[in-house]
């Protein structure tokens, strides 16, 4: 099966960029961080329920060699192709080793400072009010697509959602300004047991407290893209190297 086929068949979609939530447009580091935060969601260590996870992330890897090579995207955005007899696009290629060397390991310390000066700054009010905006003011939606936000998080974040909406700067919408007690309660009882869950895995697993609070706000994050391109960025910056074009010129079959 080839390349877009299986693309099909794993993400419901042949079209690599819509597989890493990236537009055709998008530069090399836009495209890197899309494979990063979708790859996070579907690596087998963290997706233990999810029975395609490891075929998902073989995939990835495959589309992040294509669309991360010049002459490779370049065929593919021209032809709808793919070279499936690349080099990079190798069936015995080991994708987790490939996917170690391209990322760095985020230690805790690098989270929680960014998590100091992502609170309470302008960056994380200007993603509150965009989340509150499209998601119309859906507390749940809220507090699961802000980056760092936890049920601790809620009143200060309902705070400043509140003093916007009182200054006219955001609309009034009724699922934030009516929302019931029953919902706020569901909310909170979800979160206590994910904390739950996460502490007994941690004593299952014999993680320490670090291993075990990095595996909690990695798991927090894989699915809330504000201010995480900005972390991702600095850590590439600060980590990352480029790595070089492997394409072999050769033209493919879809």
């Amino acid at each position: 099966m080839g390349l877009l086929d299986q693309c099909e068949e794993l993400f419901k979609t042949s079209n690599l960029y819509d597989v890493i939530g990236v537009t055709n447009d998008a530069s090399e580091a836009e495209v890197r961080r899309g494979y990063y935060k979708v790859s996070l969601q579907v690596h087998p260590d963290r997706s233990p329920g999810d029975g395609q996870a490891t075929a998902k992330f073989q995939t990835l890897g495959k589309v992040y060699a294509v669309l991360s090579d010049k002459d490779q995207r370049a065929i593919y955005d021209e032809q709808g192709i793919v070279d499936e007899e690349s080099d990079s696009l190798d069936q015995d290629r080991n994708w987790e080793e490939y996917w170690r060397t391209m990322f760095p390991k985020i230690t805790l310390q690098d989270i929680l400072n960014f998590e100091k000066s992502y609170k309470d700054s302008e960056e994380e009010k200007h993603d509150l009010m965009r989340v509150y905006e499209e998601h119309k003011g859906d507390m749940d939606m809220i507090m699961e697509n802000v980056l760092c936000a936890t049920q601790e998080d809620e009143p200060r974040i309902r705070a400043v959602l509140q003093c916007a909406i009182d200054s006219k700067v955001l609309p009034a919408h009724k699922a934030f300004t009516n929302e019931s007690a029953k919902k706020k309660s569901s909310r909170k009882r979800k979160a206590d047991k994910e904390r739950k869950e996460a502490e007994e895995m941690q004593k299952e697993m014999g993680l320490n407290s670090e291993d075990s609070l990095v595996a909690m706000i990695k798991k927090n994050q894989k699915s809330k893209e504000a201010g995480f391109n900005n972390f991702m960025d600095n850590m590439e910056a600060k980590y990352c190297k480029k790595r070089p074009s492997s394409s072999s010129g050769r033209k493919g079959k879809k």
